[in-house]
């Protein structure tokens, strides 16, 4: 399964960044898409990149299936699971910009320059659920678009369209995203703060120490938990100044949300973990990242595409 946040530093700037919870990678690595990058679909005419973007991918015959990016103007997008709620096009829809699902985050991030443009878009896609290749098959998700002001929410279900606003800037997996806010409502009593001490007939209780405000926030790895666990995290970490700390700030929060290896099976036996923890900085362009065998954090950028032909990925150095 998968988490995605979304915050502002104390200056603005955007930090966009996720969890990628499976088994097993398929090859995936930080790559850049040049602006200018020839971009093929499969049901829309053929279009050259409006932006750069950089982030986590599969090089699939040149072509960038990302699993989260960011691009040049500070638009970022994600895919998380959503299995058992997402439903997809079989064929393309008459009057409709058809996009496929593994299209779906290049698409935005080498579109749009906001959030506001691509939900004003979105109004008429829909979403096909079309494979990239012989021998591949059809992921079930649905997307957080963020950028400086706010973030969305895509879902694709099976009663059409669903774009919405994300007040809380994080994701998880399935149920649907109201039902996540719902749920938010039995967690309101939920509190950073120090609690008082309190009277019980004579007995005076006094706390053991910092925490007991947040008794009931779940800690497990089920999606709902994850979610309520992020957006308590995310809204109570203090606002942090600097790139660096922003960064730190965006690793924590996720690693408070990791799945470790051994804690819960998927349905064909397999444990599942955090793949990779990455964040994207909206103001520098970088996409920092670590792996679950290795937690260094690392960090690629749009930059390293300079001077790069324009129809070819990007695979840069990554730097400490």
């Amino acid at each position: 399964m998968c988490t995605g946040v979304r915050f502002n530093g104390a200056e603005g700037g955007m930090y966009f960044g996720r969890n990628l919870d499976w088994s097993c990678g398929y090859g995936e690595k930080p790559r850049v898409m040049p602006k200018g990058f020839p971009v093929r679909y499969q049901f829309m005419d053929d279009a050259l990149a409006a932006h750069a973007a950089v982030g986590m991918c599969v090089d699939y015959q040149n072509y960038p299936m990302f699993f989260d990016c960011g691009n040049d103007v500070g638009l970022a997008v994600a895919g998380l699971n959503f299995p058992g709620y997402a439903a997809y096009a079989d064929t393309p829809a008459e009057g409709k910009t058809n996009v496929c699902a593994y299209e779906f985050p290049l698409w935005v991030a080498a579109t749009f320059a906001s959030v506001d443009e691509a939900e004003a878009a979105l109004a008429n896609v829909a979403i096909v659920g079309a494979s990239a290749g012989e021998g591949l098959g059809v992921s079930y998700l649905h997307w957080i678009i963020g950028d400086a002001t706010r973030s969305i929410v895509v879902e694709s279900r099976a009663d059409g369209m669903h774009v919405m606003d994300d007040p809380v800037d994080v994701l998880t997996n399935q149920p649907s995203l109201e039902w996540h806010l719902e749920n938010l409502r039995s967690y309101v009593t939920a509190t950073s703060d120090f609690p008082a001490n309190a009277q019980w007939g004579r007995a005076e209780l006094a706390p053991y120490g910092a925490g007991a405000g947040m008794r009931g926030i779940p800690g497990d790895c089920y999606s709902p938990s994850r979610f309520v666990k992020a957006a308590y995290l995310n809204a109570n970490y203090p606002a942090k100044s600097g790139e660096k700390d922003n960064v730190i700030r965006m690793f924590r929060t996720l690693e408070g949300v990791a799945m470790v290896e051994g804690a819960a099976r998927m349905g064909n036996g397999d444990f599942e973990r955090t793949l990779y923890t990455s964040c994207f900085s909206g103001q520098t362009g970088r996409y920092y990242w670590s792996t679950y065998d290795d937690p260094a954090i690392r960090y690629v950028s749009l930059a390293d595409a300079a001077g790069a032909p324009a129809d070819l990925l990007v695979t840069p150095e990554p730097r400490a």
